[in-house]
């Protein structure tokens, strides 16, 4: 009957110490699943941001890109216009130092 006794505190005990490991494990399990929402939580925002990114850099009438050609257009329109103008000041200034130079022949 003493052996009967020991043998059933000890399983008990067995089942007592299996009971705490699986509380433990479960409370492992809630505090992992807690973390990945988390992560998932950030993965979304940050799949957001890229996709604003994205717009902002490739949409075709306001993206950086657009931008780009528009402002590589202006510099070109006002890069022949500076030519234009640089031109004509060396014309009429080489038109005023030769009428200087020589006033018989104008």
């Amino acid at each position: 009957m003493h052996a009967a006794l020991a043998r059933d505190q000890f399983v008990d005990e067995q089942s007592y110490e299996l009971k705490e490991a699986f509380i433990r494990l479960e409370s492992q399990l809630e505090r992992m699943m807690d973390g990945i929402g988390v992560v998932k939580d950030e993965i979304e925002s940050m799949a957001e941001d890229i996709t604003k990114i994205k717009e902002a850099v490739y949409n075709p009438d306001q993206g950086i890109y657009a931008r780009l050609r528009s402002l590589e257009s202006w510099k070109s329109t006002s890069s022949k216009i500076m030519w234009i103008m640089f031109t004509s000041i060396v014309g009429l200034a080489s038109l005023g130092i030769w009428q200087a130079l020589f006033p018989q022949l104008s």
